[in-house]
Protein backbone atom coordinates (compact mmCIF):
# COMPACT_ATOMS: atom_id res chain seq x y z
CA UNK A 1 0.00 0.00 0.00
CA UNK A 2 1.31 3.74 -0.75
CA UNK A 3 2.34 5.70 1.75
CA UNK A 4 1.11 9.68 2.78
CA UNK A 5 3.17 12.24 2.20
CA UNK A 6 6.57 12.28 3.87
CA UNK A 7 5.43 15.31 5.51
CA UNK A 8 2.47 13.73 7.30
CA UNK A 9 4.03 10.01 8.72
CA UNK A 10 5.03 10.55 12.15
CA UNK A 11 8.46 9.48 12.70
CA UNK A 12 9.20 7.89 16.01
CA UNK A 13 12.65 7.16 16.97
CA UNK A 14 13.48 4.33 19.01
CA UNK A 15 17.00 2.65 20.50
CA UNK A 16 18.93 0.97 17.63
CA UNK A 17 21.35 -0.68 20.27
CA UNK A 18 22.16 -1.53 24.40
CA UNK A 19 19.88 -2.46 26.67
CA UNK A 20 16.53 -0.66 25.30
CA UNK A 21 16.42 -2.31 21.77
CA UNK A 22 14.89 -5.50 23.15
CA UNK A 23 13.18 -3.82 25.26
CA UNK A 24 11.75 -1.51 23.26
CA UNK A 25 10.76 -4.01 20.24
CA UNK A 26 9.32 -6.24 23.09
CA UNK A 27 7.40 -3.48 24.40
CA UNK A 28 5.85 -2.21 21.30
CA UNK A 29 4.99 -5.94 20.50
CA UNK A 30 2.74 -6.60 23.77
CA UNK A 31 1.23 -3.31 22.47
CA UNK A 32 0.29 -4.54 19.41
CA UNK A 33 2.65 -3.01 17.12
CA UNK A 34 5.25 -4.49 16.68
CA UNK A 35 8.37 -3.19 14.91
CA UNK A 36 8.78 -4.29 10.69
CA UNK A 37 12.26 -3.96 10.26
CA UNK A 38 13.96 -6.01 7.05
CA UNK A 39 17.28 -6.31 8.50
CA UNK A 40 19.03 -4.74 11.28
CA UNK A 41 21.12 -2.72 8.78
CA UNK A 42 18.96 -0.83 7.91
CA UNK A 43 18.10 2.39 10.23
CA UNK A 44 14.30 2.85 9.16
CA UNK A 45 11.33 0.63 9.79
CA UNK A 46 7.71 0.64 10.23
CA UNK A 47 5.33 -0.41 12.74
CA UNK A 48 2.89 -3.34 11.82
CA UNK A 49 -0.56 -1.98 12.17
CA UNK A 50 0.32 1.46 11.69
CA UNK A 51 1.18 2.19 8.33
CA UNK A 52 2.30 5.88 8.47
CA UNK A 53 4.37 5.45 11.65
CA UNK A 54 8.02 5.80 10.21
CA UNK A 55 10.35 3.94 13.20
CA UNK A 56 14.31 5.51 12.67
CA UNK A 57 16.58 3.40 14.96
CA UNK A 58 19.31 5.59 16.84
CA UNK A 59 21.40 5.51 19.33
CA UNK A 60 19.90 5.68 22.75
CA UNK A 61 22.22 8.93 23.45
CA UNK A 62 20.76 10.51 20.52
CA UNK A 63 17.16 10.29 20.59
CA UNK A 64 16.53 13.39 22.46
CA UNK A 65 18.68 15.35 19.83
CA UNK A 66 16.76 13.87 16.80
CA UNK A 67 13.38 15.00 18.74
CA UNK A 68 14.35 17.77 20.05
CA UNK A 69 15.49 19.34 16.21
CA UNK A 70 13.09 17.94 14.18
CA UNK A 71 14.11 14.78 12.78
CA UNK A 72 11.98 12.82 14.94
CA UNK A 73 7.94 13.69 15.80
CA UNK A 74 8.35 11.46 19.07
CA UNK A 75 10.52 8.92 20.61
CA UNK A 76 10.93 6.06 23.73
CA UNK A 77 14.36 7.31 25.74
CA UNK A 78 15.68 6.73 29.19
CA UNK A 79 13.96 9.67 31.29
CA UNK A 80 17.60 10.06 32.48
CA UNK A 81 18.69 10.74 28.95
CA UNK A 82 16.33 13.18 28.42
CA UNK A 83 16.35 15.15 31.59
CA UNK A 84 20.29 14.82 31.33
CA UNK A 85 20.63 16.51 27.45
CA UNK A 86 17.20 18.09 26.56
CA UNK A 87 17.09 21.82 26.05
CA UNK A 88 15.20 23.53 28.62
CA UNK A 89 13.71 26.29 26.41
CA UNK A 90 13.47 23.65 23.57
CA UNK A 91 10.44 22.10 21.55
CA UNK A 92 11.21 18.68 23.13
CA UNK A 93 8.83 17.39 26.44
CA UNK A 94 7.78 14.19 28.21
CA UNK A 95 4.37 12.39 26.60
CA UNK A 96 4.51 10.20 29.24
CA UNK A 97 6.99 9.47 31.67
CA UNK A 98 6.74 5.69 32.71
CA UNK A 99 6.17 2.75 29.80
CA UNK A 100 6.72 0.69 32.47
CA UNK A 101 10.31 -0.91 31.84
CA UNK A 102 13.88 -0.42 31.63
CA UNK A 103 13.51 0.48 35.39
CA UNK A 104 16.83 2.11 36.89
CA UNK A 105 17.78 4.87 39.51
CA UNK A 106 20.79 7.45 38.85
CA UNK A 107 22.63 7.36 42.43
CA UNK A 108 25.29 9.07 44.14
CA UNK A 109 27.77 6.19 45.19
CA UNK A 110 31.64 6.64 47.52
CA UNK A 111 33.82 3.67 48.74
CA UNK A 112 32.73 1.64 51.04
CA UNK A 113 36.15 2.68 53.14
CA UNK A 114 34.85 6.00 53.74
CA UNK A 115 33.04 4.88 56.67
CA UNK A 116 31.55 8.14 58.18
CA UNK A 117 29.97 9.74 55.07
CA UNK A 118 26.41 8.09 54.75
CA UNK A 119 24.38 10.94 53.14
CA UNK A 120 24.57 14.00 51.35
CA UNK A 121 25.31 16.30 54.14
CA UNK A 122 28.56 14.43 54.84
CA UNK A 123 30.34 14.67 51.54
CA UNK A 124 28.96 18.98 51.56
CA UNK A 125 31.29 18.65 54.85
CA UNK A 126 34.00 16.43 52.60
CA UNK A 127 33.88 19.08 50.02
CA UNK A 128 34.50 21.92 52.21
CA UNK A 129 37.25 19.72 53.67
CA UNK A 130 39.08 18.38 50.25
CA UNK A 131 38.96 22.97 49.43
CA UNK A 132 40.67 23.43 52.49
CA UNK A 133 43.60 21.00 51.69
CA UNK A 134 43.97 22.88 48.17
CA UNK A 135 41.85 20.67 45.52
CA UNK A 136 37.76 19.89 44.25
CA UNK A 137 36.26 16.78 45.48
CA UNK A 138 35.91 14.47 41.95
CA UNK A 139 32.85 13.16 40.75
CA UNK A 140 33.22 10.98 37.62
CA UNK A 141 29.85 10.87 35.89
CA UNK A 142 27.96 10.39 32.47
CA UNK A 143 25.54 12.74 33.85
CA UNK A 144 27.56 16.39 34.29
CA UNK A 145 24.42 18.79 34.11
CA UNK A 146 22.23 16.37 36.13
CA UNK A 147 25.03 15.74 38.80
CA UNK A 148 25.95 19.51 38.98
CA UNK A 149 22.11 20.44 39.82
CA UNK A 150 21.61 17.64 42.43
CA UNK A 151 24.66 18.80 43.69
CA UNK A 152 23.78 22.44 43.88
CA UNK A 153 20.59 21.64 45.33
CA UNK A 154 22.61 20.13 48.50
CA UNK A 155 24.65 23.08 49.28
CA UNK A 156 27.85 21.43 47.57
CA UNK A 157 29.60 23.77 45.79
CA UNK A 158 33.18 22.73 46.21
CA UNK A 159 33.13 20.00 43.49
CA UNK A 160 35.21 19.39 39.98
CA UNK A 161 32.74 16.81 37.55
CA UNK A 162 34.93 14.02 35.46
CA UNK A 163 33.13 13.63 32.25
CA UNK A 164 33.28 10.09 31.40
CA UNK A 165 32.33 7.76 28.96
CA UNK A 166 33.68 4.40 30.00
CA UNK A 167 33.15 2.32 33.05
CA UNK A 168 32.80 4.66 36.45
CA UNK A 169 32.79 1.73 38.78
CA UNK A 170 36.79 1.88 38.83
CA UNK A 171 37.29 5.48 38.76
CA UNK A 172 37.73 5.67 42.99
CA UNK A 173 40.35 2.64 42.88
CA UNK A 174 42.35 4.30 39.67
CA UNK A 175 42.56 7.48 41.49
CA UNK A 176 40.70 9.94 38.65
CA UNK A 177 37.88 10.20 41.03
CA UNK A 178 36.76 10.51 44.41
CA UNK A 179 32.77 9.68 44.25
CA UNK A 180 30.41 8.50 41.10
CA UNK A 181 27.18 9.19 39.91
CA UNK A 182 26.08 6.72 37.37
CA UNK A 183 22.93 4.55 36.24
CA UNK A 184 21.98 1.09 38.83
CA UNK A 185 19.67 -1.04 38.38
CA UNK A 186 20.07 -3.47 41.03
CA UNK A 187 23.22 -2.11 42.97
CA UNK A 188 25.29 -5.43 42.10
CA UNK A 189 27.52 -3.81 40.31
CA UNK A 190 28.77 -0.98 42.40
CA UNK A 191 28.86 -3.44 45.91
CA UNK A 192 31.20 -5.58 43.89
CA UNK A 193 33.49 -2.57 43.13
CA UNK A 194 33.30 -1.77 46.66
CA UNK A 195 31.26 1.38 46.61
CA UNK A 196 27.90 2.18 48.33
CA UNK A 197 25.06 4.11 47.68
CA UNK A 198 24.09 7.78 49.80
CA UNK A 199 21.23 7.44 51.50
CA UNK A 200 19.75 10.63 49.89
CA UNK A 201 22.05 10.29 47.34
CA UNK A 202 19.37 9.29 44.38
CA UNK A 203 19.27 11.69 41.56
CA UNK A 204 16.75 10.44 39.50
CA UNK A 205 14.45 7.58 38.78
CA UNK A 206 14.28 6.39 36.15
CA UNK A 207 12.36 3.86 33.11
CA UNK A 208 11.38 4.54 29.33
CA UNK A 209 9.49 7.15 28.65
CA UNK A 210 7.63 8.66 25.74
CA UNK A 211 8.93 12.08 24.40
CA UNK A 212 7.58 14.28 21.68
CA UNK A 213 7.91 17.65 19.55
CA UNK A 214 5.80 20.18 20.42
CA UNK A 215 6.66 21.97 16.94
CA UNK A 216 5.88 19.02 14.60
CA UNK A 217 3.15 17.73 16.43
CA UNK A 218 1.48 21.24 17.36
CA UNK A 219 1.26 21.88 13.21
CA UNK A 220 0.19 18.60 11.92
CA UNK A 221 -3.18 17.29 12.91
CA UNK A 222 -2.34 14.30 10.61
CA UNK A 223 -0.02 12.98 13.10
CA UNK A 224 -1.62 14.10 16.73
CA UNK A 225 -3.96 11.27 15.29
CA UNK A 226 -1.27 8.86 14.37
CA UNK A 227 0.46 10.16 17.98
CA UNK A 228 -3.58 9.38 19.51
CA UNK A 229 -3.68 5.87 17.62
CA UNK A 230 0.25 5.08 19.35
CA UNK A 231 -0.42 6.31 22.58
CA UNK A 232 -3.67 4.36 23.31
CA UNK A 233 -2.39 1.33 22.18
CA UNK A 234 0.37 1.89 24.87
CA UNK A 235 -1.83 3.03 27.27
CA UNK A 236 -4.33 0.10 27.13
CA UNK A 237 -1.60 -2.14 27.09
CA UNK A 238 -0.12 -0.19 30.76
CA UNK A 239 -3.40 -0.39 31.98
CA UNK A 240 -4.48 -3.89 31.34
CA UNK A 241 -1.15 -4.95 33.38
CA UNK A 242 -3.57 -3.29 36.65
CA UNK A 243 -6.41 -5.27 35.85
CA UNK A 244 -7.75 -8.84 35.77
CA UNK A 245 -10.77 -10.13 34.59
CA UNK A 246 -12.56 -12.70 36.87
CA UNK A 247 -15.80 -15.08 35.92
CA UNK A 248 -17.72 -17.25 37.85
CA UNK A 249 -21.38 -18.89 38.23
CA UNK A 250 -23.07 -18.17 40.85
CA UNK A 251 -27.07 -19.62 41.31
CA UNK A 252 -29.79 -17.24 41.59
CA UNK A 253 -33.21 -16.36 40.87
CA UNK A 254 -32.86 -14.06 38.48
CA UNK A 255 -30.20 -11.87 36.87
CA UNK A 256 -31.48 -9.03 38.37
CA UNK A 257 -30.84 -10.30 42.01
CA UNK A 258 -27.91 -11.78 41.04
CA UNK A 259 -26.19 -8.75 40.32
CA UNK A 260 -27.56 -7.07 43.42
CA UNK A 261 -25.62 -9.55 44.99
CA UNK A 262 -21.86 -8.55 43.33
CA UNK A 263 -23.13 -5.10 43.61
CA UNK A 264 -22.93 -5.23 47.82
CA UNK A 265 -19.65 -4.55 47.25
CA UNK A 266 -19.04 -1.57 44.75
CA UNK A 267 -15.38 -1.79 45.29
CA UNK A 268 -15.08 -5.21 43.59
CA UNK A 269 -17.79 -5.30 41.00
CA UNK A 270 -16.11 -4.33 38.14
CA UNK A 271 -14.76 -0.84 36.45
CA UNK A 272 -18.45 0.25 35.90
CA UNK A 273 -20.55 -3.06 37.43
CA UNK A 274 -20.37 -6.77 36.21
CA UNK A 275 -21.70 -8.39 33.45
CA UNK A 276 -24.36 -10.63 34.25
CA UNK A 277 -26.00 -13.37 31.35
CA UNK A 278 -27.65 -16.56 32.03
CA UNK A 279 -26.17 -20.01 31.85
CA UNK A 280 -28.46 -22.71 30.12
CA UNK A 281 -27.63 -25.75 31.25
CA UNK A 282 -28.94 -29.45 30.60
CA UNK A 283 -31.05 -29.85 33.58
CA UNK A 284 -32.47 -25.86 33.25
CA UNK A 285 -31.01 -24.55 36.74
CA UNK A 286 -31.22 -20.78 37.13
CA UNK A 287 -27.61 -20.37 37.02
CA UNK A 288 -25.70 -17.01 35.90
CA UNK A 289 -22.09 -16.39 34.52
CA UNK A 290 -21.15 -13.44 36.34
CA UNK A 291 -18.06 -10.95 34.95
CA UNK A 292 -16.48 -8.50 36.77
CA UNK A 293 -12.69 -6.47 35.97
CA UNK A 294 -11.34 -5.61 39.10
CA UNK A 295 -7.88 -4.45 39.94
CA UNK A 296 -5.01 -6.62 40.57
CA UNK A 297 -4.83 -5.73 44.68
CA UNK A 298 -8.25 -5.95 44.85
CA UNK A 299 -8.07 -10.05 43.47
CA UNK A 300 -8.41 -12.29 46.07
CA UNK A 301 -11.16 -10.16 47.66
CA UNK A 302 -13.29 -10.26 44.46
CA UNK A 303 -12.69 -13.95 44.16
CA UNK A 304 -13.97 -14.27 47.97
CA UNK A 305 -16.57 -12.11 47.47
CA UNK A 306 -18.34 -14.26 44.51
CA UNK A 307 -17.48 -17.27 46.75
CA UNK A 308 -19.73 -15.59 49.38
CA UNK A 309 -22.85 -15.18 47.36
CA UNK A 310 -22.46 -18.58 45.77
CA UNK A 311 -19.53 -18.42 43.28
CA UNK A 312 -18.33 -21.30 41.47
CA UNK A 313 -16.19 -22.59 38.75
CA UNK A 314 -14.38 -19.11 39.42
CA UNK A 315 -11.78 -18.35 36.63
CA UNK A 316 -8.70 -15.59 36.34
CA UNK A 317 -7.86 -13.93 33.10
CA UNK A 318 -5.52 -10.85 31.99
CA UNK A 319 -6.87 -8.96 29.82
CA UNK A 320 -4.57 -7.90 26.98
CA UNK A 321 -5.69 -3.96 26.89
CA UNK A 322 -7.90 -1.78 28.90
CA UNK A 323 -9.13 1.11 27.26
CA UNK A 324 -11.23 4.33 29.04
CA UNK A 325 -13.71 6.19 28.49
CA UNK A 326 -10.84 8.73 26.88
CA UNK A 327 -6.70 8.37 26.37
CA UNK A 328 -5.57 10.76 29.55
CA UNK A 329 -1.91 10.53 28.24
CA UNK A 330 -3.51 12.05 24.76
CA UNK A 331 -5.58 14.46 26.75
CA UNK A 332 -2.04 15.78 28.38
CA UNK A 333 -0.18 15.89 25.19
CA UNK A 334 -3.35 17.59 23.59
CA UNK A 335 -2.85 20.32 26.49
CA UNK A 336 0.42 20.98 26.45
CA UNK A 337 0.56 21.87 23.02
CA UNK A 338 -2.13 24.51 23.34
CA UNK A 339 -0.39 25.88 26.09
CA UNK A 340 2.63 26.69 23.57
Amino acid sequence: MQRNNSTELLRLAIPSDGEMYDSTLGFLRECGVPVDRTNSRRYTGSLHSLESVMVLFQRAADITAKVEDGSADIGIVGLDRFAESHLDDGPGFVICDDLGYSQCELVTAVPEAWVDVTDMADVADLAVEFRERGRDLRVATKYPRLTQRFFFSHGINFFAVVPSSGTLEAAPIMGFADLIVDISATGTTLRENKLKVLADGTVLRSQACLIGNRTTLKRSAAKQELARRLIERMEAYLEARRFFRIAANVRGPSADHVARAVLERLELAGLKGPTVSQVYTPEGDDWYAVTVVVPQSSLQAAVDHLRAIGGTGVSVLQPRYVFHEASQVYRKMLKTLSQD
